[in-house]
């Protein structure tokens, strides 16, 4: 039985770290239990400073990845969620320092990739050639760890195998913009069903094609 004194939020992160990582094929994120800790103690909301070495147009720049991957639609989207700057911390305190130096060079290769494809920034593109880029991004990002967990197989056969290499920088990216978004007051109450003291227990309830999901109890 839980007390007042309990950290508020505990199970519900937990739980959001499960589920979106079921969105993600069932695959472990990038940080591990340092992700877990930090979600759950994220209750008490963002700072105000800005994270690490992430600059205001950074978190700019990730607020447009993000609601391109999670766009607006009938309900606000990623950027309203302000999802770029829970992946700037997230990545600041949950990520060891090879795997923010593979996530800051990617957040410019994304914007050298635009560039060279269509002469503009990301934050310049049309929507539609967000969509292209990412979309290319995407399947390169699943070959890549395709071929990272292979080879981890291959090496954790071994005795004393040395870790493997980062997961690639969309993959990160991915991860956190679903995250940051799934587990924000509009993506649980606005995108999913939210109920803060559910009352009795209905073990069967009327449910129709295209019904948004119950988001997780607090």
């Amino acid at each position: 039985m839980s007390s007042a004194a309990d950290p508020p939020l505990q199970l519900n992160r937990r739980e959001a770290v499960r589920r979106v990582s079921l969105l993600l094929g069932g695959a472990a994120f990038v940080g591990g239990r340092r992700l877990l800790a930090a979600c759950e103690a994220a209750g008490a909301g963002l700072p105000q400073a800005l994270p690490g070495e992430f600059t205001a147009g950074d978190i700019a720049l990730l607020d447009e990845i993000a609601e391109t991957i999670l766009p607006a639609t009938s309900t606000p989207g990623a950027r309203a969620a302000k999802t770029g700057a829970f992946m700037a911390l997230m990545v600041t305190d949950c990520y060891r320092p090879r795997e923010q130096a593979v996530f800051r060079d990617g957040l410019r290769a994304v914007d050298a990739a635009m560039r060279g494809a269509h002469q503009v920034s990301f934050i310049e593109a049309t929507a539609a050639q967000r969509t292209l880029l990412l979309t290319a991004l995407d399947q390169e990002q699943k070959r890549s760890m395709d071929a990272r967990d292979e080879t981890n197989r291959t090496e954790s056969q071994g005795a004393g195998a040395a870790e493997g290499p980062p997961a690639h920088y969309f993959r990160m990216m991915k991860e956190l913009a679903l995250l940051g978004f799934f587990t924000s007051e509009i993506g649980c109450t606005q995108v999913r069903r939210y109920v803060e003291a559910p009352g009795r227990f209905d073990g069967c309830v009327p449910y129709a094609p295209g019904d948004p999901a119950w988001a997780d109890h607090a």
